[in-house]
């Protein structure tokens, strides 16, 4: 598992039935490429994330296959129809296997 990792994620609280919202999610994450050296010139394993989800209320939102090629702290912004009050579920995949999730809800009113 990658150090400091911290997914941050923005949703408006409230949105309108059918309303059409931007979301922004960043993720701090050093994205070590399997090619740098330590100090003591071991090669640092290599810690990617390679796949972003966004679920809503258990539909798929946006899935996301990230190529070696990204910067540190991977950022995306998209939109999203939001047809009923609910929950975005937010996923990061890493290469070590490790898994970050975050959620955040709206309401529709």
């Amino acid at each position: 598992m990658a150090k400091g990792v911290k997914p941050r994620v923005r949703v408006p609280k409230k949105a309108a039935a059918g309303e059409i919202i931007t979301i922004k999610t960043l993720i701090s994450h050093t994205m070590e490429s399997g090619q740098r050296k330590d100090a003591d010139g071991n090669i640092i394993p290599r810690s990617i994330i390679n796949r972003f989800t966004c679920d809503f209320n258990g539909q798929n939102v946006i899935d996301v296959t990230i190529e070696p090629a990204v910067s540190t702290n991977p950022f995306f912004e998209f939109e999203a129809k939001v047809p009923e009050s609910g929950e975005f579920k937010f996923t990061w995949y890493d290469d070590d296997g490790s898994v970050y999730e975050t959620s955040k809800p709206i309401t529709v009113g």
